[in-house]
Order: C-alpha cells, then sequence, then structure tokens
C-alpha cells in the first residue's frame, strides 16, 4: 500500500511557506530604497514622543492600580483588542497600544520609501504582512482574553483549540466555517437540475423551470475556473442561478471539473474550446435557439469574451447579449494582485509548472490559490480564525460563503501561466489582434452583442475602474452598473435582503470616475436591474420544457453533478 502524504500544515504556516518566493522577491525590492532623511527624522520624532506619552499614561493608569482603586480604562477601537481583558489590563493595554504605535510607524515608513509606485506597494504589502502576523493578540501568553477563557473553562478552551488545530492541520487548512454543517447538493448547490453535456473539462448543467413559460433565448453561466460554480447558487434566497429561473430564463451552467493530473497539460486554448465554445454549441443543440444570452463571473468573464471573439473571427455570433460580472479585460489596474506578478515571477511559474517546465508541466494547487487569496485580508480571513479557533476554542458558525470560500481548486499550469503572462503581465487581451488563441486573432470589439458590465465598488481583486474600462473594448450597446461591498458580496446581494445599494448612469464617459460622478445611487440589490435588462433580450415566451436536455443530449445526473464535488 502507498503511504499516505503526511497533513498539509494550517493556513498560517503553510501560507508563509507559499508566500516565500514571493514575499522574497519583494523583500528584495527593499535593496537599494531609501527613506528621505527628513521624513525618517519626522518619523522618529513622532514615534518618540507617541511611545513617551504612552508610558506616561501607563504609569498613570497602574498607580491606582497598585493601590487597589480602579482606574479609566482607555478604549482601544481596533477589534482584536475590544474585548474587556484588554482595557482591564494595564500590562496589556499598554501592549497593546504600543503595537498599534508601532504598527503606524512602520506603515509610514513603508510609505515614505523613495521609489516607483510598485515597488512602495509591495513594501507596502510585504510590511502589513509581518505588522498583522506580529499582533499579541495571535499569540496565547499575550492575549489576556484567551488567557482568561483558558482559566474560566479549566482549560477547556485550550483542550478544544488544540483539537481544532489538529483537525485543521488534517484537512490542510484554518476552518473559517463549520464545514459539517453543509453538503455540497444537499444545502448548497441545491437548485433542483441535471446534467445533460460532459467532457473532461467541464459539465453542463440544465436548471428546472420555475415557471410555466421560459423565454425563449436560453441563458448560459460561465463561472471561474479558480474556484466552484455554487457560489452563484449557495442557498436558495442568496442564489443568483435559482433568482434567473424564478424570471423566466432557461438556465445552464457550466461546472468546471477540478483538474487532476490527467488534465495538468491543458492550456488555455483548450480550455476556451472545449468547455465556453462547446457549452454555447450543446446549449444552442437543445433548445434550437439561434443565439442565446451569456454571463461571465469574475475570470469567467474573460474566458467568456475571449471565446465569443475567438467565434467572431470565425464569422460566428452566438451570443445574444453578455453580461460581465466584476471582470477583467483590461489589466491595466489588477489591484492589490499586481504587487505579485512581474517577469521573474512568471519565469518561474512557467519554469515550473508551465507548458515548457523541464520536468513537465504541473497543476496549480488549489490550497495554494486560498491561501493566496486570503493573505490579502490576513485579518479577517487568517489570524481571526487562529485566534478563534486555537486560543479561545471557539468553533466557528456556519457561513454558506465561508464554505464555498474553502472549496478549493485546482488549475492546469500551462493554462495558468498564459493566463498569467498574456493577460496580468502583458495585458494583450485589451488590443485587437494581439492575441491569437484557437487559431484565430482575438478582438473584442467584433463581439456584436449588448453588453451588461457590473463592478462592486470595494472590490480588491477587479477595482471598479478596471471592470469599468471593459467599457470601451465593446463597440454594441453597453451597460454599466456599479454595485456596493465587495468581489463576492457585491455579487451576491438578493433583492429580499434589502442590503447595500447600486449606482447607474445611462451616459459612459471614458473616464470612470467621471461615470460616478454622474451616476444616481439606488437603495437594494443591481439584481432586478439586470434582470430587466436581461429581459429585454431574453425574446417572447414558449411553454417550459417537460424534461432535461434534448433528444440528443440525454439527463447524465441530477444537478449538482459530480465535477462540483471532487475536492482538490
Amino acid at each position: 500500500m502507498k503511504a499516505k502524504s503526511p497533513p498539509s500544515m494550517p493556513d498560517p504556516v503553510q501560507g508563509a511557506q507559499m508566500f516565500g518566493n514571493a514575499l522574497g522577491e519583494i523583500w528584495k525590492t527593499l535593496q537599494g530604497v531609501s527613506l528621505a532623511p527628513e521624513a525618517l527624522g519626522g518619523l522618529q520624532s513622532e514615534y518618540l514622543k507617541s511611545a513617551t506619552a504612552l508610558w506616561n499614561d501607563s504609569l498613570t493608569a497602574l498607580s491606582p492600580a497598585m493601590a487597589g482603586q480602579s482606574a479609566p480604562a482607555p478604549k482601544l477601537k481596533d477589534r482584536r483588542f475590544a474585548a474587556s481583558e484588554w482595557a482591564a489590563n494595564p500590562a496589556a493595554t499598554y501592549m497593546a497600544q504600543m503595537y498599534l504605535l508601532n504598527s503606524r510607524t512602520l506603515m509610514q515608513m513603508a510609505d515614505s520609501v523613495q521609489g516607483d509606485p510598485k515597488t512602495k506597494a509591495r513594501i507596502r504589502f510585504a510590511v502589513q504582512q509581518w505588522i498583522d502576523a506580529a499582533s499579541p493578540s495571535n499569540y496565547l501568553a499575550t492575549n489576556p482574553e484567551a488567557l482568561q477563557r483558558a482559566l474560566q473553562t479549566q482549560g477547556e478552551s485550550l483542550s478544544k483549540g488544540m483539537q481544532q488545530l489538529m483537525d485543521d492541520m488534517r484537512k490542510g487548512h484554518v476552518s473559517q466555517t463549520d464545514e459539517s454543517v453543509f453538503e455540497v447538493g444537499r444545502n448548497v448547490a441545491s437548485s433542483e437540475g441535471a446534467v445533460v453535456f460532459e467532457n473532461e473539462l467541464f459539465q453542463l448543467i440544465e436548471y428546472k423551470p420555475l415557471t410555466a413559460k421560459v423565454h425563449e433565448r436560453p441563458m448560459l453561466f460561465v463561472p471561474p475556473c479558480i474556484n466552484k460554480y455554487y457560489i452563484l447558487d449557495l442557498q436558495p434566497e442568496n442564489s443568483v442561478i435559482r433568482y434567473t429561473v424564478e424570471q423566466g430564463h432557461r438556465v445552464f451552467v457550466v461546472s468546471w471539473r477540478n483538474p487532476d493530473e490527467s488534465l495538468k497539460d491543458k492550456t488555455w486554448d483548450d480550455y476556451i474550446e472545449n468547455a465556453p465554445i462547446k457549452a454555447i454549441d450543446v446549449v444552442r443543440q437543445i433548445t434550437k435557439a439561434e443565439t442565446i444570452n451569456t454571463l461571465g463571473f469574475c475570470v469567467g468573464g474573460t474566458i467568456l469574451s475571449t471565446a465569443l471573439a475567438v467565434l467572431a473571427a470565425r464569422g460566428e455570433h452566438p451570443a445574444h447579449s453578455v453580461t460581465l460580472l466584476t471582470t477583467l479585460l483590461d489589466f491595466s489596474d489588477t489591484g492589490i494582485l499586481d504587487i505579485f506578478v512581474d517577469e521573474a515571477l512568471v519565469k518561474v511559474r512557467e519554469m515550473t509548472i508551465g507548458a515548457d517546465a523541464p520536468s513537465g508541466p504541473g497543476l496549480l494547487k488549489g490550497q495554494e490559490l486560498a491561501t493566496t487569496f486570503s493573505f490579502l485580508r490576513p485579518n479577517d480571513l487568517v489570524w481571526n480564525y487562529v485566534v478563534g479557533n486555537y486560543l479561545k476554542g471557539e468553533a466557528p458558525p456556519p457561513f454558506d460563503l465561508l464554505y464555498w470560500n474553502g472549496d478549493s481548486t485546482n488549475l492546469p499550469g500551462p493554462m495558468y501561466c498564459w493566463y498569467l503572462r498574456h493577460m496580468y503581465l502583458q495585458n494583450e487581451l485589451r488590443k485587437p489582434g494581439a492575441l491569437t488563441v484557437c487559431g484565430q486573432k482575438v478582438d473584442l470589439g467584433r463581439i456584436k452583442a449588448p453588453v451588461y458590465i457590473y463592478g462592486s465598488r470595494e472590490d480588491h481583486i477587479v477595482p471598479w475602474m478596471a471592470a469599468y474600462r471593459s467599457v470601451p473594448l465593446f463597440k454594441g450597446k453597453r451597460r454599466f452598473v456599479l454595485g456596493a461591498s465587495g468581489h463576492i458580496a457585491g455579487v451576491i446581494n438578493p433583492p429580499a435582503q434589502r442590503k447595500r445599494s447600486h449606482w447607474t448612469n445611462d451616459t459612459l464617459p471614458d473616464d470612470a470616475q467621471a461615470w460616478f460622478d454622474g451616476a444616481t445611487e439606488h437603495a437594494g440589490s443591481w439584481w432586478p436591474d439586470w434582470a430587466a435588462w436581461l429581459k429585454a433580450q431574453a425574446g417572447g415566451q414558449v411553454a417550459a420544457p417537460r424534461t432535461y436536455g434534448s433528444r440528443g443530449f440525454k439527463a447524465i445526473e441530477p444537478a449538482p453533478g459530480r465535477y462540483v464535488k471532487a475536492k482538490a
């Protein structure tokens, strides 16, 4: 019997290992950079002044405590130190205040570095990672809240925390939610449907109509391949898929296969030709529709747009409309991810897992992707759970979105490396004819379909102004809508919850800020705006089909199918 590999370390340790190469490159940028002497002198003076004040305040607070009297507890606004145990302990209060002072000073020093914008951004990121990891709240000996809980529970919280740590080591990641509550196909990805086609890259799911009649023009969703499709179908009350079906659309969704070693040599061309292009063809055959409505989310939008441009170059225009949700087509501004991408990093990837790697193509492991994205917001997605799960022994509450977030997927190395070089590094998709995909010169401007483009205002993966840069790449009718919140929460915002807001502006100036300055804010979700737009693209209504698929494409298995259940 083949020996099993030892369990992976939990995210904080694994994250340090995975970030090693990237952070190593970032720290190399420190060589040769400098701070202006006057800036450094000012920071030193301000730091000494603030540190002296904190020391004096701590002595003042400590004196009544030593005399058996109570002193007013200072308020620490940082939520890591918000518990009463921090304020009740003068030493802990002083430690937290000094940590916050040190953090501010380090970030001010990072901001004062003389260098180009990318160098400064890399230094800021590296310093912020160290600051977040060094918080006294992250360590048992310096966390009075965790120590008090250990005393109150007679050590039970530490015992439970250790058990949860061991469980997470076996799983290979820090638990962000109670994963035992959720099961794909039971209470997430539970919309009723059937798989009507599959190949080695994806399964095509058709969903059961919820109306007596459906629009004659069907709808195809292309979700991102870097994670599971069911972000669009978490639970009935927040499912984009169910909402679309309820609007009377016949909905099909691409469910990507989670690549294993058998798919490690797949390329970007393979993905474009054998996934979205194939899915479009199958949907048209099943429904007998000449054209269909299409939607791409995040990387799925990049893949869908590329596929439609390839088809346009072949003289085919199967999309009656295109919806792009938080999608990058112009990679001029990639937000915080820009700090990871340069020629050296891309070459390393190409030499290790790319098509021409000396040892052959490999896989980009899903856990690496998940860890990278978690460390973009380490306090919220890493250290918060380290403290709660391990130091306090608290089980994280069930949350469907975080369950999905932890259900990672692999990517074939050649496909990923091509995407990294030609999109993120060389930004060629925006340039007509600069890319050749599936033997065709790609020009997004040749896509003959109205386009609905959505961006999220606080998105750190696809900055909304970067999403707006997609507008001039298309030549037909276009609509841009901006939603509140971030990359996921902004998209998954059902109207019934009456949360957040969105902005619309029927004019499309060249400048994104000019668009926003002229936009109107509306309370609530952007979904009804999109539904009204999509209805106008969907044609008349016909009787809803009674069975899945067609004579040539029989139902293979019930939704959500096998592919989405495969673990990385």
